[in-house]
């Protein structure tokens, strides 16, 4: 049986796809996103996150650390991140919970049997279990048998999806879903690559294999939603809203488009982690930016969304 790496599980998700839903973190995503909202997902491996809002300053965490990684001094507790060896003796002596181990490791029975708690709630709302990250793909082994465990049990899963998988995993594994959540950032390959960095070729080629794929050979395949996260100063401007319009329109199937405008509400997590956000000071997008960007999508034929919100509807 396999097993994987997870670090969140949310109950009673309504944005994750239809209904009411668990979703499923896994950690691990080949891209690195400046702007991710989940960075304690991108690394495969458990991370230690630090809440000083939760410190009460006890000082038992020094001792406990082998590697001299936690700091007590009239300024506060401060975390040596490049000495930290991850080995948690911190976070065991930790009472309030200033310290956490964030990746835990799940067998797919444990996940499955979860995910039956929840049945009662997928049945009366039609939702579901969904697979988030990170990137669910890239632990393959662990998501295969959670795919192929869900469809025997008749859970209806959600894929949530950045794109970049290998091709032939990819054909393999997104059929066994009912709904993918497919993202689409940015069209040109070298801008592509100076924000996530990496090429966005198997991105674009999964999701026109997804188009084709709907629909046909008497299985009608996964729903298809491409969610564009609309984020000022990287992917607002026409020209890469144009292009994509013109790659989503020229589509075999025509999917559904859903905007989802950028926030800051995982900018904290970077300063728990000991990292740097790459966005800075980005604020949201405005009204009219959000509005540009539906017309120029609407323009070419597309049925958009902002939120899962259809757009124009009051």
């Amino acid at each position: 049986m396999s097993s994987g790496v997870i670090f969140d599980v949310k109950r009673f998700a309504v944005h994750d796809g239809p209904g009411l839903r668990t979703t499923v973190f896994l950690k691990g995503c080949p891209l690195s996103c400046q702007g991710c909202h989940n960075p304690e997902g991108q690394r495969m491996g458990p991370e230690l996150l630090f809440r000083p809002d939760r410190c009460t300053l006890c000082g038992d965490c020094v001792p406990a650390c082998p590697h001299q990684a936690i700091v007590l001094s009239e300024d506060g507790l401060r975390v040596a991140w490049d000495l930290c060896k991850l080995e948690a003796a911190c976070v065991e002596v930790c009472l309030p919970g200033a310290l956490e181990l964030v990746g835990e490791m799940k067998t797919v029975d444990e996940v499955v049997d979860l995910l039956e708690d929840d049945r009662i709630y997928f049945d009366e709302s039609r939702g579901g279990v969904t697979f988030s990250g990170g990137e669910p793909f890239s632990q393959p082994d662990f998501l295969r048998e959670l795919l192929h465990r869900c469809k025997h049990r008749e859970l209806p899963v959600v894929l949530d999806t950045c794109g970049h998988v290998e091709p032939a995993l990819f054909r393999e594994l997104a059929p066994l879903a009912a709904h993918l959540l497919f993202d689409l950032k940015l069209m040109d390959e070298e801008r592509h690559e100076a924000y996530t960095g990496i090429h966005n070729r198997w991105i674009l080629e999964n999701l026109r294999w997804a188009s084709e794929e709907m629909g046909t050979g008497g299985n009608p395949g996964p729903k298809l939603t491409v969610r564009i996260p609309l984020i000022p100063g990287v992917n607002d401007d026409e020209e890469n809203l144009e292009a994509s319009a013109r790659f989503l329109a020229g589509l075999k199937t025509l999917a559904p488009v859903d905007i989802l405008p950028y926030h800051r509400l995982g900018v904290d997590k970077y300063d728990r982690m000991g990292r740097e956000y790459g966005l800075g000071a980005v604020t949201p997008p405005s009204q009219d930016a959000v509005l540009l960007a539906c017309r120029l999508l609407e323009d070419a034929g597309l049925r958009v969304s902002v939120r899962g919100e259809q757009h124009g509807d009051d």
